[in-house]
């Protein structure tokens, strides 16, 4: 079996020595792996962001890429320990605790199976049961990445449809307003990032240059309500002002030209932070 590629992400961060141990399982079961982090920044106990950001990665890694993906509020207790296959034969492990949500509504899941951690934990982990990103995850997605075992040798399947899921909610829009939530942020650039489809734009009839109206509430409490433009680029805006435009994701996302959205109005991400996005007379 030829060797795959090994991505971790995890919430643990870098400043101790938790992610460098699992570097190091990975790199005892075959010192040859080609480790690469997805990032290690997701904030603590946010599923939602860990499951986005696989979503938001996992297309761009070759065919047969395993991903460890460990946001584990749950450790320890009844929670299964999956590694899913998408549609793109790439391959996920990860705890069922909704991680899994994004890829497999938008990428697609074809086969679940639960660990079987009687083969697949490592020998010297003793009785602890707070670190399996280590003592299961790691170990297992090497020794899946080195064809040391096969996928079937993971363990029992799992009926996909079981798979744990958080709740998703999709944009919806009339012929002159989309409302959708605020996913998640940019978060170096504090950018929003929405579920608005770009296509969605485009079977309203909105065109770059465009003048639109937004809305952004949290709890129905309007935080922020402006006119901005539907630009290309950043360049469409003056310093300071504020744009929308398309995402790497293919979605809207709304910005201030070299500054940031999210601090400047105190915007988070969740179910509860609508944008409301509305043609105006300028347009017509």
């Amino acid at each position: 079996m030829s060797k795959q590629h090994l991505v971790l992400q995890t919430d643990f961060g870098l400043s101790d020595g938790a992610v460098s141990a699992m570097h190091g399982v990975a790199l005892s079961v075959d010192p040859s792996l080609g480790i690469y982090n997805l990032t290690h920044d997701i904030p603590q106990y946010n599923i939602w962001e860990g499951s986005y950001r696989l979503f938001q990665t996992i297309n761009y890694w070759p065919e047969g890429t395993v991903f460890v993906s460990v946001v584990d509020p749950g450790v320890g207790t009844e929670r299964l320990s999956v590694v899913a296959k998408t549609k793109n034969n790439q391959y996920i492990v990860t705890p069922d605790n909704g991680t899994l949500t994004h890829v497999k509504e938008h990428v697609g899941i074809i086969e679940a199976r639960i660990i079987d951690e009687k083969i697949n934990r490592l020998s010297n982990s003793g009785e602890s049961y707070t670190f399996h990103g280590r003592d299961v995850y790691a170990y297992t997605g090497a020794r899946l990445a080195a064809g040391i075992i096969t996928y079937e040798q993971v363990g029992p399947e799992l009926d996909v449809d079981q798979l744990v899921e958080l709740p998703v909610t999709e944009a919806e829009y009339t012929d002159d307003v989309v409302v959708g939530n605020i996913d998640i942020l940019d978060v170096r650039f504090g950018n929003l990032w929405t579920n608005i489809e770009r296509v969605v734009f485009k079977e309203l009839g909105i065109e770059y240059g465009d003048a639109l109206e937004v809305s952004i509430e949290n709890n129905r409490r309007f935080i922020y309500k402006n006119i901005i433009k539907f630009g290309r680029s950043f360049a469409d805006s003056r310093l300071g002002e504020p744009i929308l435009f398309v995402n790497s994701l293919d979605k809207i996302g709304v910005a201030i030209n070299q500054g940031s959205f999210a601090k400047a109005y105190h915007i988070e991400t969740g179910a509860n932070w609508k944008i409301s996005i509305r043609k105006t007379q300028y347009n017509k």
